[in-house]
């Protein structure tokens, strides 16, 4: 059976490798890269959004317990990757903050879509989109918050106002597509109007694109980050995101919150999804903690197709292989 899932979760991998290939060996140059990227985040990405969402059924309400799994694995793997950071190695409180990015930020657009919906099919992307809706949202807001205040610590001034953090990640926020075009399809399900065939379409074709697109993406993405130096961190902080987090989304999903099975299958393989970008540009940002965000970002992108395999096959051998 961790054959057969491996089958299923190997294309996923492949395109990412292709796009590596595609850009370490400069068939593609960098701006071409930048352009790819810029394509998937700003056009094919959120039209997917867009046109999944609209079509979705939310009859189950407002996903509280979706949303308390998945964030107290949020929680967990950010205060254990900013303590093993901060505690462990001695570093200050910028750093720190990174290491719970690192640890506690996955990849749901860019793997997380692509794999799922490889996995379970449209029904899969249900309970990710729902928490796609809030995940960037929040982590944003949470991540402005948390480097502010550890600036502030490290350079022994006074903590800017809560109320200016959220005012800029909220202006941030409201530029961000994947964001627009989640607020647009909510708007759009309360008119209860219908897109014309050609509109419908065009849709589907520009939304075909964004899968392979964004592995493709992913994948050209990995040569800017590579191995750096503070190896052991980096390992460190991917062993909290490839499997700390995970089991605590399990463990809230199945046990305290008890959601259908299929949700919290994909609740759980969404937390085991690799680091996402936005660590490294935290660390870009604040001068700190670059070595290790990308160090996370590369072992656990590269080992994903490994270990989300194996939480595949440990869902499966838990809820019966019917989830897909």
């Amino acid at each position: 059976m961790l054959g057969q899932t491996l089958s299923i979760v190997a294309p996923v991998f492949v395109l990412i490798g292709i796009g590596y290939a595609l850009a370490k060996f400069q068939v593609l140059k960098q701006n071409a890269s930048e352009a790819l990227g810029h394509f998937v985040f700003v056009v094919s990405i959120p039209v997917l959004l867009f046109r999944t969402l609209i079509g979705a059924d939310l009859s189950s309400g407002v996903p509280v317990a979706l949303w308390a799994s998945y964030f107290l694995g949020v929680g967990i793997a950010w205060a254990l990757g900013a303590l093993i950071i901060r505690k462990g190695f001695a570093r200050d409180a910028r750093a720190g903050a990174i290491g719970g990015i690192s640890a506690a930020f996955a990849n749901g657009i860019m793997v997380g879509l692509p794999l799922i919906s490889a996995v379970y099919g449209v029904d899969g992307l249900v309970p990710l989109l729902l928490i796609i809706s809030i995940h960037l949202a929040v982590m944003t807001i949470l991540m402005a918050v948390a480097m502010e205040r550890a600036a502030a610590i490290d350079s022994g001034t006074a903590t800017p106002p809560l109320g200016d953090l959220l005012k800029g990640a909220a202006k941030n926020l409201a530029k961000n597509p994947l964001i627009v075009s989640i607020v647009i399809a909510f708007l759009w399900r309360q008119t209860s109007l219908e897109i014309p065939e050609i509109g419908m379409d065009v849709l589907d074709r520009i939304a075909a694109t964004a899968l392979p697109l964004a592995l493709l993406s992913l994948g050209m993405s990995l040569v800017q980050y590579g191995m750096r130096g503070n190896v052991l961190p980096g390992l460190l902080l991917a062993t909290v995101k490839m499997l700390v987090m995970p089991v605590v989304v399990f463990i809230a999903a199945a046990f305290v919150f008890q959601l259908p099975p299929l949700w919290t299958a994909v609740a759980t393989l969404t937390a085991s999804c690799p680091t996402g970008a936005n660590a490294y540009i935290f660390a870009n940002r604040y001068g700190t903690g670059h070595a290790m965000s990308a160090n996370a970002i590369t072992v656990t992108t590269l080992s994903a197709i490994i270990t989300t395999s194996l939480w595949i096959w440990f869902l499966d051998m838990w809820f019966g292989p019917g989830l897909r």
